[in-house]
């Protein structure tokens, strides 16, 4: 199986992935769950058919100027549209919409068909002043889809969904040009008949678009062989309430500052990303997956810096500490016996036969020699092949009563290993002094030569308020992020969850320089308000 043979997936409300092939915790979890005191909630779900949702506050002259820019067929008001825009997939959005709080949904829904419907849409938004929401897969885990609401007439959410074609394929400068609302599953069958891959496969996969990567400054599981995505785009279209800024006319360039770079990550705020133009590489001919253990995750982690630093470099490269190898790497679902004990690392090899061959024989030398002993390919296929399950059996454990999150960070080499003992140890203490002692599980993820990420797993018994027990364990965490010196977000974006602790990250005098963007490419502060870059609020200070 490779990643172009998933479907596309349109996700339920609160449900992950296709609907057809939902996860199931087997008999023996829910007893191990059990044994250590974790009973389900007095109360399943609310149905989003019963969810709350906040009346329709826009006015006739909005509608009607929403109705002109994208045709009144494509504007929609019903439950089904604004519920199933109502945040994103951290799981304080999903126990908020669990609940029956759908406060955050939109009051309209409006799916533009070209990029003169998106400018002419926030043109009416700007005069109107209603709040405009990019949306695409929806699949925001850090708030990035709940903007502020106070001073607006209104928000929309502009779905993108209509904007999937392919616009242009360059073989012989191996480019592709994606309108933004296109999934990334799409992208990857249309450049597989090309024979092409974009290599970028992030576990949110099956419901993540084009815009959405670019938007986010995603990075996906062969980051080391292909690089993140913001690595791969070469051009871009925005779309602000002001016109149109075209970026990209050369792969790299001398003139000023790279203004690309300004739009990846800006999360909506400053613009809605309708185009993007993306390096593409031939397809592998050849691929091959393979686990390593090593006694401890020092060991592991020296062993995946003296490959990236000196190579060679695998396509994927990642290592499991050993609370996450003890529950099995492979199989999400098990939370019982990773054998022999341990870290485990994945390495994976992407390309033409030789080139394979030769790579895995080098990387085989030096895994070797840091003290890594191989354990084949079945482990490593098996990972390959179920990551993009993972995410499936959130909803399960949060029916049984687990709360279960994730949070990821970015640091050097050096100050690799007090960073994960101060994240552990921050939210190990905060959901411990809430009587629910946490399971902490960790891996290296992404690898550069200068540094490697640290993605983080928090399990534990919910607590009556869920949403407050993780809000006080996820501040915890941000604050030794911070004090560690790293950065507060590798891959999952700002949103509304790290905007304050990103502030601090850059100081006072760069939130002004960006917010002096935003001030230029959208003077009513129309786009995601409160994204990215909080509010303006004098007494408040910067």
């Amino acid at each position: 199986m490779t990643e172009s043979d998933l479907p596309v997936v349109d996700f339920h409300p609160y449900r992950w992935g296709d609907p057809d092939r939902p996860a199931e915790l087997s008999g023996a979890v829910h007893e191990a769950l059990a044994a250590f005191g974790v009973r389900a909630p007095a109360c399943g779900p609310v149905e989003p058919a019963d969810a709350a949702l906040p009346d329709i506050v826009l006015t006739d002259g909005a509608r009607a100027a929403l109705e002109v820019a994208v045709g009144a067929e494509y504007v929609r008001y019903d439950r089904e549209a604004r519920v199933g825009h109502t945040r994103g997939w951290s799981t304080p959005d999903l126990l908020r919409l669990r609940s029956g709080d759908a406060s955050d949904a939109p009051d309209a829904v409006a799916l533009p068909g070209s990029h003169e419907e998106v400018v002419a849409l926030l043109g009416a938004c700007a005069e109107h002043h209603v709040a405009v929401v990019p949306y695409s897969g929806g699949t925001s885990v850090v708030g990035g889809l709940a903007p502020a609401r106070d001073g607006f007439h209104g928000v929309v959410a502009l779905d993108m969904g209509r904007l999937d074609a392919v616009v242009a394929v360059d073989e012989i400068s191996r480019t592709a040009t994606f309108q933004a609302g296109m999934r990334g599953v799409t992208a990857e069958k249309a450049l597989r008949e090309r024979n092409l891959t974009l290599g970028h496969f992030p576990q949110s996969y099956e419901g993540a678009s084009i815009g959405g990567y670019a938007a986010a400054r995603s990075a996906g599981q062969s980051s080391a062989g292909y690089g993140r995505f913001d690595d791969m785009v070469v051009g871009l279209t925005l779309a602000t309430p002001r016109g149109t800024v075209e970026l990209g006319t050369a792969p790299k360039s001398a003139a000023g500052p790279d203004l690309r770079q300004l739009v990846l990550g800006s999360e909506g705020a400053l613009g809605v990303i309708t185009s993007v133009t993306v390096r593409v590489r031939p397809a592998p001919a050849v691929r091959v997956f393979e686990t390593w253990r090593f006694e401890t995750f020092e060991a592991g982690a020296e062993a995946l810096r003296r490959l990236v630093q000196d190579g060679p470099v695998p396509t994927v490269l990642r290592l499991s500490d050993e609370a996450e190898t003890s529950i099995n790497l492979a199989d999400p679902s098990a939370l019982n016996g990773g054998g022999a004990g341990g870290c485990l690392a994945v390495t994976g090899y992407e390309g033409a036969a030789a080139e394979v061959e030769s790579r895995r024989a080098g990387a085989t030398a030096v895994l070797s020699a840091a003290g890594g002993a191989p354990e084949g390919t079945d482990g490593g296929e098996a990972w390959r092949t179920g990551r993009f399950r993972a995410p499936y059996y959130r909803d399960p454990l949060l029916e049984a009563g687990v709360l279960i999150e994730t949070l990821e960070t970015v640091t050097f080499w050096s100050n690799l290993h007090a960073l994960r003992a101060a994240v552990t140890q921050a939210l190990t203490t905060a959901l411990t002094d809430q009587g629910t002692p946490p399971l902490v599980l960790c891996h290296i993820s992404h690898v550069y030569e200068t540094g490697a990420s640290l993605y983080f797993t928090v399990a534990c018994a919910q607590a009556e308020d869920p949403f407050g027990q993780w809000r006080t364990a996820k501040t915890a965490a941000n604050d030794a992020i911070r004090a560690a010196g790293a950065a507060i977000t590798h891959h999952h974006g700002v949103g509304t969850d790290h905007r304050d602790t990103y502030r601090q990250e850059i100081g006072p005098l760069a939130v002004e320089t960006l917010r002096a963007a935003k001030q230029a490419l959208d003077p009513t502060g129309i786009l995601n308000p409160g994204v990215l870059i909080a509010p303006e609020r004098p007494e408040a200070g910067a």
